[in-house]
């Protein structure tokens, strides 16, 4: 039994504490699902960082004739213009990571404090700032994101801009909705009594007791982001469309699939790996944040 406001509860309904911050990331990480998702993650990660360096060829480089099956020089075959598939998937992989991280680094700063805003203002603002999340999440990502390359160009800068100010109201609304529960309790008031800042209250008080949701979402984010930018290389907006990059593999070596099917399989599969390892880990994440699994992961 349990002694709370002087009441004997039983134990199993006193609700555990909430695990914030790095202590949710360690705990999540007891959970199978989470170690694979960093696993496979930590290895495409790793392709993209080091692929240029050890990759056999150029991106560019002719190895053979196009379209050849794997073997000989080229481990995974050549593709439409002869250039090696292994050399160009090893090249194809770290625009694709870095636009997606700051597209949604740049979502999930200009979400959350949107979010926090809308929360802790509980007036008129709160009201506008939500219905003008509310317009721009009725229209689709990839259109607006084609919108705005097709006026100013498929520049790397736009694309980020594009996917992180388009994804920010999808984080803005799960801000707001983990915050709104700690706006009224008793230390909000405490310091807004004691005359403490209104920046310090939402970046000292309100944001690290709703990291849990935002960290969920956050990766969450990242795996629509990945997925986007790769749908606009395949449409053939990329930022160097001659250029390796795992989308535009794709939407080159299609029309040959039944010829070389490598050119276009092996990028598929390591956006594939990308996106499930990043889910894995949101759901890992989110399982601990809600008490989930917690004794299973213990284990």
């Amino acid at each position: 039994m349990s002694q709370v406001a002087g009441v004997a509860i039983p134990d199993a309904e006193v609700a555990p504490p909430p695990v914030r911050g790095a202590g949710l990331l360690r705990r999540s990480l007891r959970l199978w699902r989470t170690r694979i998702g960093v696993a496979l993650v930590g290895i495409i990660v790793l392709v993209a960082i080091v692929g240029p360096y050890i990759a056999p060829y150029g991106p560019s480089t002719p190895v053979g004739v196009p379209n050849s099956n794997p073997g000989g020089k080229a481990v995974l075959g050549t593709d439409y213009l002869g250039q090696d598939v292994l050399s160009r998937l090893l090249y194809g992989g770290r625009s694709i990571l870095v636009m997606a991280v700051l597209a949604t680094a740049l979502g999930l700063v200009a979400g959350t404090a949107i979010g926090l805003a809308a929360a802790y203002s509980r007036n008129a603002l709160d009201d506008t700032l939500m219905r003008g999340m509310d317009v721009i999440m009725a229209l689709p990502q990839i259109m607006l994101a084609l919108v705005a390359v097709a006026i100013i160009g498929p520049h790397a800068w736009v694309i980020v801009a594009a996917i992180g100010l388009t994804t920010a109201p999808r984080i803005a609304r799960v801000t707001r909705g983990a915050a709104q529960p700690v706006v009224e309790r008793d230390f909000i008031a405490c310091s807004e009594a004691m005359g403490v800042p209104r920046w310090r209250i939402l970046s000292g008080e309100l944001l690290p007791n709703i990291l849990g949701p935002l960290m969920v979402e956050a990766s969450l984010r990242l795996t629509y982001s990945i997925a986007l930018i790769a749908s606009l290389a395949f449409l053939g907006l990329a930022p160097d469309p001659n250029g390796a990059n795992w989308g535009t593999m794709i939407n080159e070596n299609q029309t040959v699939l039944p010829v070389q099917p490598w050119g276009a399989v092996a990028p598929i599969i390591a956006i594939a790996l990308l996106t499930l390892g990043t889910g894995l880990i949101g759901d890992g994440i989110a399982r601990t944040a809600a008490g989930i699994d917690r004794a299973r992961g213990e284990e």
